[in-house]
């Protein structure tokens, strides 16, 4: 008589792969444990997904060599030490950063922010709200909507009344997600389109949209709308660009 063999038991389609505790089953050597029978087709990596690379990437090279034919770099003069820039300004992927310390100390925006940033980013993956990425109201639609409407003007306060004075940009990105998780909230259950879109998104969703609007309107206001004196200007009235 045979004698029975271990054999590892897969996890079912759609589960919580993180959250669902390994398990075996004993078969008989007559008997075959086969895969599940919702897995999907495997492909190999090499040459799928690395000839996938490879196009992506000589097409981006592709366009970089393209701009760089067509459009001069916005080079200016040979550095001067006794002539410098009004307003000097950072790389445009760290204006944001430099928008922040007119607001903020150094140490806050040039340093807490950015490591509360990163130590967010590594956590994230790790919970649940996230691995689950269930709609935002999975209830009672109002009592989401109030929660919501009650964190927006806790953060708009926030800006309002900074110690280091008010954080107007930052007003425009918390308002505009509050209103898109509004439509969102208020769409009829029978709706399609856009709005049911929007009800259908998880937390996580709209804390990244917050994070990426936020980021876009300092890079923005810190690249197109900031002259002399780091004072607020329009891009064609200092020759900005």
């Amino acid at each position: 008589m045979s004698q029975p063999r271990a054999v590892p038991d897969l996890a079912p389609p759609g589960a919580d792969a993180p959250f669902v505790p390994p398990r075996l089953r004993f078969v008989a050597d007559e008997a075959r444990a086969g895969p599940g029978a919702g897995e999907e087709e495997l492909v190999m990596t090499v040459p799928h997904l690395l000839l996938r690379e490879l196009i992506a990437f000589l097409a981006l090279s592709l366009g970089l060599v393209l701009l760089a034919l067509f459009f001069d770099a916005p080079l200016q003069a040979i550095a001067d030490p006794g002539r410098t820039p009004n307003p000097a300004k950072a790389p445009w992927f760290m204006l944001g950063l430099q928008e922040l310390l007119h607001y903020y100390p150094p140490l806050v925006s040039g340093v807490l922010l950015p490591v509360l940033l990163v130590v967010a980013l590594a956590v994230v993956p790790y919970a649940r709200v996230n691995l689950e990425r269930a709609p935002l109201a999975v209830g009672a639609r109002r009592g989401t909507l109030v929660r919501v409407w009650v964190v927006v003007a806790g953060l708009a306060a926030l800006f309002c009344f900074s110690p280091a004075g008010p954080v107007w940009p930052l007003l425009g990105p918390t308002a505009a997600v509050g209103l898109l998780v509004t439509l969102g909230l208020t769409a009829p259950a029978s709706s399609v389109g856009a709005r049911a879109w929007l009800g259908s998104r998880s937390l996580p969703f709209w804390i990244f949209c917050w994070f990426l609007l936020a980021a876009t309107t300092l890079t923005a206001i810190g690249l197109l709308f900031r002259g002399p004196g780091w004072a607020y200007t329009l891009p064609w009235r200092d020759g900005i660009y």
